[in-house]
């Protein structure tokens, strides 16, 4: 099984960036637990970040391509306007799960909206790093489900 983690605009600055809001966690320190974690679930996990919303178009076309069974996404600011990448994520037959280091919920009004929330099988956010640990998880359960199989 191949779960695909997407990770959005600002989000290589994890560690350095408001750690009130996101900790001290760093993008790669996230990436070695969801791979630790992938292997004990019977998964392969695959990390993907960018800046640039057309190589996250490309990276979600090449997913598609590839057949990967679920994708874990936190696209960061761009879930709450890119509708590039939301169109991208609807041409995927896998499950997609959206993650967010903070609550997102509970901060400013723009980020309440997520233009991902119509394709997106579910949403996890306001845990620190643990929401992408929740939201691999979750994907594991999805992608074992559409295969037939319990997990």
């Amino acid at each position: 099984m191949k779960i695909l983690t997407l990770h959005g605009i600002n989000l290589n600055m994890f560690g350095k960036r408001d750690p009130a809001q996101y900790g001290t966690v760093t993008l790669d320190e996230i990436d070695a637990g969801l791979r630790q974690l992938g292997q004990e679930l019977g998964a392969e996990v695959e990390a993907f970040q960018s800046n640039c919303e057309g190589a996250m178009c490309e990276r979600i076309h090449q997913a598609h391509a590839e057949g990967v069974d679920a994708v874990l996404i936190n696209a960061g600011a761009w879930t709450h306007y890119s509708y590039g990448i939301r169109d991208a994520l609807a041409i995927l037959a896998c499950p997609v799960v959206e993650v967010h280091m903070s609550n997102v919920h509970a901060r400013e009004a723009f980020r309440h909206v997520s233009v991902f929330s119509g394709i997106a099988r579910g949403q996890i956010c306001g845990f620190g790093a643990d929401s992408y640990l929740l939201g691999l998880r979750a994907a594991v359960s999805l992608a074992c489900a559409a295969q037939g199989n319990k997990k």
